[in-house]
């Protein structure tokens, strides 16, 4: 499976996002027992990543799970940062907006109701008409997390739906992304039956009729025994991002503390790392 050395200098990463142009992205940092979450910027340079800082509005709360609008003009994610009169400590989603690209962030805003409730709302993911997808825990006494959708109706969001049987089942449903043009869906479910192990990536493609079909596993080009989550898609070069927590530390003896170090510094180390591979989605709609 490749990854991405541009990323092996942190130990616990994960959520990446990207412009359009494919010249700037951001992503998560994390602790090792992932209690502390920045917010990190990246610039590529040629075909590698650099120049990482951590972005302003980030490094007080826990903040995770950035997604770079299709415009670049806002960068959404979510936190436990407190929102005013809000006396409670679930997470919501926020953005921050910019007049362009060269110019600095915003302060913080909460996206507000009805997407942000007395409840848990991640990972967000919009189309280029702004519509919103998402995962929620407001139906957890009947099945856990699940995917999230609410239309933007040029003013505000109306009412957010819960996807049907076609996406959403009674366990986990999670981390979903959304293509450009609402074409198809990208998304985690924990411990799935046709599931490898973990958690998998799925995929489900938007009907003729405008539904999403049932999904379908990604299979073992892309998913492990580990889990497998937080997808993104480089539409333009055909690559698919996404974090896994995959453990190939090998069980073999070591005598030596040196050979136990280099071992444990391996990119696959149990933590969570992101992960791209090669990936024509049109090739899997007719499959």
């Amino acid at each position: 499976m490749p990854i991405d050395l541009s990323f092996k200098q942190f130990l616990n990463c994960r959520d990446f996002t990207m412009s359009a142009d494919g010249n700037e992205g951001y992503f998560t940092v994390q602790n090792l027992n992932e209690n502390k979450s920045i917010i990190v910027k990246t610039l590529r340079k040629g075909k590698k990543w650099g120049s990482f800082e951590i972005v302003k509005f980030s490094g007080v709360y826990r903040d995770i799970e950035p997604f770079l609008s299709p415009n670049n003009l806002k960068l959404y994610f979510s936190s436990n940062r407190p929102n005013q009169g809000d006396k409670t400590n679930d997470y919501d989603i926020w953005y921050v907006e910019r007049k362009n690209t060269n110019s600095k962030w915003s302060e913080p805003k909460n996206i507000g109701a009805p997407v942000n409730t007395d409840f848990n709302e991640f990972y967000p993911s919009l189309s280029t008409n702004n519509n919103i997808y998402y995962t929620s825990d407001q139906h957890a006494k009947t099945s856990k997390d699940d995917i999230l959708f609410a239309k933007w109706n040029g003013k505000n969001y109306d009412t957010p739906l819960r996807f049907d049987e076609n996406i959403n089942g009674i366990g986990y449903e999670f981390n979903a992304y959304i293509s450009p043009q609402e074409d198809f869906l990208l998304y985690s479910i924990y411990r799935a039956k046709d599931g490898l192990g973990s958690g998998d990536l799925y995929i489900s493609f938007k009907n003729e009729s405008g539904q999403f079909e049932k999904r379908k596993n990604l299979g073992k080009s892309v998913n492990s025994k580990f889990m497998d989550y937080c997808p993104y898609y480089d539409q333009k070069n055909k690559i698919l991002y996404f974090t896994s927590k995959r453990d190939e530390i090998p069980q073999s003896e070591v005598n030596t503390l040196k050979d136990f170090t280099q071992m444990i510094e391996n990119y696959a180390n149990g933590q969570s790392r992101i992960y791209r591979v090669t990936m024509d989605i049109n090739t899997l709609k007719n499959k």
